[in-house]
């Protein structure tokens, strides 16, 4: 136990030092090699701006490998990705996970990922990240992941809110957005298609105020109609 802690209490300070992505990323890179791993990828996708999503990708996979993945847009059909926007568990890369996109399979194991483990992170905020380890040798055995399954899970979650902080730090200080419990509320049942008229029935107050909620609403989440301002609460999970 207390060697568990010490190596926690170590990443976490290795994470938190890091000023810069490059110093970032190095931490992670010696946290995976630490458990077995030649090879690692973090993704990040922050939520806003809605029309051009901020993103932080980093990966030490050969230049030749990262090429092609882009050439040939094989984000579109890389199966742990699929995983990982549906899905927080953990995911072992097997032949049978890419059954249906052999091409790439057989490119990604030519360019020495032979062998792998992701797991995705979401956050309050509305941030999405994934944690990739792979290696080009030796398969990971149920023994090994039983052993390693807790460090692996904390390091994915960890190097997630490691990279919200370096990514929020990195750009303009956004004011925080705080919602009342009545701007929610008009707006979750304005989300379900209600009318003013409607929600002010359910709601029990009279349409002119439900319009006022809507209207301070839009004002503080800075646009100009309910339909976005519904998209934007939902999306940073105000409502």
């Amino acid at each position: 136990m207390k060697r568990e802690i010490a190596w926690r209490e170590a990443q976490t300070e290795a994470l938190l030092e890091a000023k810069t992505k490059e110093a970032f990323f190095a931490a992670v890179v010696k946290a995976g090699k630490e458990l077995g791993f030649e090879y690692c990828a973090y993704g990040l996708r922050m939520p806003m701006p809605i029309s051009n999503p901020r993103m932080l990708l980093l990966n030490n996979y050969s230049p030749e490998w990262q090429k092609r993945y882009v050439s040939q847009n094989y984000l579109s059909i890389d199966p742990t990705v699929a995983h990982g926007i549906h899905s927080v568990l953990p995911l072992v890369w097997s032949k049978a996970l890419f059954d249906s996109t052999p091409e790439f399979w057989e490119d990604a194991r030519s360019n020495g990922l032979r062998h792998g483990w992701a797991q995705s992170s979401y956050d309050a905020k509305g941030n999405v990240g994934m944690l990739t380890l792979a290696r080009s040798r030796d398969e990971l055995t149920q023994t090994e992941l039983r052993d390693n399954s807790p460090r692996l899970t904390w390091l994915a979650q960890a190097v997630h809110e490691a990279g919200v902080r370096l990514a929020t730090s990195q750009r303009e200080a956004a004011p925080s957005i705080v919602l009342t419990m009545r701007e929610a509320e008009v707006l979750r049942w304005t989300a379900e298609g209600k009318t003013s008229g409607e929600v002010g029935q359910i709601m029990d107050i009279s349409e002119r105020t439900v319009n006022f909620h809507v209207t301070n609403a839009l004002v503080k989440l800075g646009v100009v109609n309910k339909t976005a301002g519904v998209v934007k609460a939902v999306l940073l999970r105000l409502i």
